[in-house]
């Protein structure tokens, strides 16, 4: 999970009264973050990767302001002053082959406040956490911050050629040429593929031509700087997709509006259109269905309730006809839908661990072996890389349709379309799970190992229950080898070899699928996903599958290599 050191003192002066270790423990263990340990200051912390906004020491502090009932809905926004300028930046035609996107806004300071050391550190710390987990290592956003003091609008976003361009980095001694600079310069180095284009480059200048940064590279010394006592920053994200730009803009700003600072958005003008710039830093507003609430938690909660456990999330709720209308704040891009906010409510009520008893017993269980071959199974899965899911055996029927798995039972009364079938195969759940995480980067390695259950007309149930083992890797260059290498690498494990043959499977591409037996017996099925299935989730990247029979493999693996 995306992890920070943060400022305990800078979170703490944020809380109205003090907070204890153990009070932090307890609300973080009913979040979505987890406290790894508080040292003196440095409080380290980590997160699940929809609510980076916790991984700033202003985020935190916000949550934590709710979830103790000290304060309560939206987060206010300070107004700038009247007389404050609208910025304007352009974009250049030349840019959009090579990261076409700009959104900013503009942050003043309150009065008698300017930028300190503490807001300093966090603002970069919180900078770079952005670029490695939405901004993808800087490939689909990167963030700038800049002295608006110090610069003359409107500023121009263009590609320019590398040899007539002299840039002064923010890190080095002197003035260096383009072309030394970009064959030079560690950053250069690591960034600048995605920042040139046939001899040319990104730049971002303002209106006296001073020449601000190398987008997304690094900021210039003179013009790029920003230095304590600023108070009226820039803060501007180029990428390649806009979605990427305009939710690092949200997030980044949380650390200055936690202390109060004004935002006036950036208006962006393209060569065929003019974006205002006031959706990148307004609060939305997202409808919350109370029959869904209802249907996904089974929890019968009046309508004070349901706003009361909002607030605490810092969320605004207005009644409508069938729920509410729920006001989202830009720094929380995870809440998109009904069943995101629902999750919402469940967090600001409180999951906690209930007290188990043991019965009386003069014998206590064990696993049997055939468990502690799956036990190894999800062992050997998470030493490939693969990342560990416990999904349930119930399934959306609209997944099971375009997956094309006609097997799957269906549920003669479901509480859920979300729940509405059986699945007979983990590809279900697996291909769901990338369908949840489009937002995060790639690649994306998935594995489960859990029941599934088969049409069988010998059962008195009419269905039978396997276990399978299944894994899904999500990827540019993910492909049929990768997900052979992982059932090829399982089965030798456990010293079985099977042969493959090509076969037809739901859901994959014709020719790039294949079914494992081993003395006859199906023991796997191998492929890579559709596109057309990718197309309708939304997934931008090749997917491979492979999913193993363990409850055929079973007999034919050496018993003495599963205890």
């Amino acid at each position: 999970m995306p992890q920070s050191v943060l400022s305990a003192n800078r979170v703490l002066e944020l809380l109205p009264q003090p907070l204890s270790r153990t009070e932090l423990e307890e609300r973080l263990f009913q979040s979505k973050a987890e406290l790894s340990d508080w040292t003196e200051d440095a409080l380290t912390i980590e997160v699940t990767p929809d609510r980076l906004d916790l991984l700033s020491e202003g985020g935190l502090a916000l949550f934590l302001q709710g979830a103790l009932g000290l304060r309560k809905g939206p987060v206010p926004f300070a107004e700038p002053p009247a007389s404050f300028d609208r910025p304007i930046a352009l974009v250049d035609a030349s840019v959009a082959p090579v990261r076409p996107y700009l959104a900013g806004t503009i942050l003043v300071a309150p009065p008698g406040v300017a930028l300190d050391a503490g807001l300093f550190a966090e603002a970069i710390r919180f900078q770079e956490a952005l670029h490695a987990t939405i901004g993808l290592d800087r490939r689909a956003a990167s963030l700038g911050l800049y002295s608006w003091e110090r610069l003359k609008p409107p500023l121009r976003y263009a590609l320019e050629p590398i040899d007539g361009v002299r840039f002064h980095p923010l890190d080095g001694p002197a003035e260096l040429e383009g072309t030394r600079f970009f064959s030079d310069h560690p950053m250069a180095q690591r960034y600048g593929r995605w920042s040139r284009s046939d001899g040319e480059c990104l730049t971002l200048r303002d209106a006296d031509d001073q020449l601000l940064s190398l987008p997304p590279i690094l900021n210039g010394r003179t013009a790029g700087e920003v230095r304590l006592g600023d108070r009226v920053l820039l803060l501007e994200s180029t990428g390649t997709r806009a979605v990427r730009v305009e939710e690092s803009v949200g997030l980044m700003m949380l650390p200055f509006v936690a202390r109060g600072w004004a935002v006036q958005p950036l208006r962006v003008e393209y060569p065929d259109r003019a974006e205002s710039g006031v959706g990148w830093i307004s609060a939305r507003r997202l409808p919350f269905s109370a029959s869904t609430l209802r249907e996904l938690t089974g929890l019968a909660l009046d309508d004070a309730q349901v706003e009361e456990y909002l607030a605490r999330g810092r969320l605004g709720a207005k009644k409508a006809p069938d729920g509410w209308w729920v006001e989202i704040p830009p720094w929380r891009p995870d809440l998109q839908t009904s069943v995101d906010l629902t999750e919402e409510v469940l967090v600001a009520r409180g999951i906690a661990p209930n007290e188990a008893l043991i019965p009386p017993s003069a014998t206590r269980g064990r696993h049997s072996r055939e468990g502690l071959f799956r036990r190894n199974v999800r062992r050997l899965l998470l030493g490939l890389g693969y990342v560990e899911l416990r999904t349930p055996v119930l399934v959306p029927n609209r997944l099971v349709t375009l997956l094309a798995r006609t097997s799957a039972i269906a549920l003669v009364n479901p509480v859920s379309e979300l729940f509405s079938r059986v699945r007979d195969a983990l590809q279900v759940s697996l291909v769901g799970s990338l369908e949840r995480n489009v937002r995060y980067s790639y690649p994306q390695q998935y594995s489960d190992v859990g029941p599934v259950v088969v049409p069988d007309a010998t059962e008195a149930s009419g269905a039978r229950t396997r276990w399978h083992a299944g894994v899904a890797l999500a990827g540019e260059r993910a492909g049929f080898a990768d997900a052979a290498a992982a059932v090829d690498y399982l089965l030798g494990a456990f010293g079985a070899l099977g042969v493959r043959e090509p076969v037809e499977l739901p859901g994959t591409i014709p020719g790039r699928a294949a079914r494992l037996r081993i003395a006859g017996e199906s023991i796997a099925e191998i492929g890579e996903i559709s596109p057309a299935v990718l197309s309708e989730l939304k997934i931008p990247v090749a997917v491979a599958w492979a999913e193993v029979d363990l409850t055929a493999l079973w007999p034919f693996v050496r018993r003495g290599e599963t205890t």
